[in-house]
């Protein structure tokens, strides 16, 4: 466990970067079937660090749910999760107004009914393709903070990223109270750097 050196003040972009768009998906906005509480207010902040990393041509990633009818998580199948996020129906898609130009990379998670797929790199696509573009540094932000965004961060520190977490665009699920405090708490233990965008150079 590395807490040393968990703050920083300003950040310089450059090869070796990503950014990681984790699952701002209508289902995940409110009046969607699994809302998180304001998560439309993460997508002007997104929008600010997709276009900061696509004007600097570094790479962009954008997960998404992309689930079964017969997914376990799902209330139906005896989860805890209402039916959210099914693959080709509208509440999959990206929120209307995120930013995805064609460079961005989709990376699909959760396509198994069996497995929950809250990380992105539970599609081994994400590693690979980060590996291919020697990426070391991770930008992730993104919905739901104490679960996909959890995961994903804890997974990348495993994974030997230095992971920046984008503090500002990312919102809990919060199913039980504060775990969207919790969730923080156990990734900046772990080693990730929470940072907002006016820290980008």
């Amino acid at each position: 466990m590395n807490n040393k050196k968990n703050t920083v003040n300003k950040i310089e972009l450059g090869m070796g970067d990503a950014l990681l768009v984790i699952d701002i998906q209508r289902d995940f906005l409110p009046g969607g079937h699994l809302a998180v509480a304001d998560g439309d207010q993460v997508i002007p902040v997104m929008n600010e660090y997709i276009d900061c990393f696509i004007r600097r041509q570094l790479p962009v990633f954008a997960t998404r749910d992309w689930h079964p009818k017969n997914h376990y998580s799902f209330i139906r199948q005896g989860g805890i999760w209402p039916e959210h996020c099914v693959a080709g129906s509208n509440g999959a898609e990206f929120a209307d107004n995120l930013y995805l130009p064609a460079e961005v990379c989709i990376i699909s998670k959760g396509e198994k009914a069996d497995t929950d797929g809250y990380s992105g790199f539970s599609n081994p696509a994400l590693k690979q393709q980060l590996e291919a573009l020697n990426v070391s540094r991770l930008f992730i932000g993104g919905l739901a903070t104490d679960y996909c965004v959890l995961n994903t961060v804890c997974d990348a520190l495993d994974l030997n990223y230095r992971v920046f977490l984008l503090t500002d665009a990312m919102r809990a699920v919060n199913r039980h109270e504060r775990d969207g405090e919790r969730a923080v708490k156990k990734m900046l233990l772990k080693g990730a750097i929470p940072i907002s965008f006016e820290m980008i150079k």
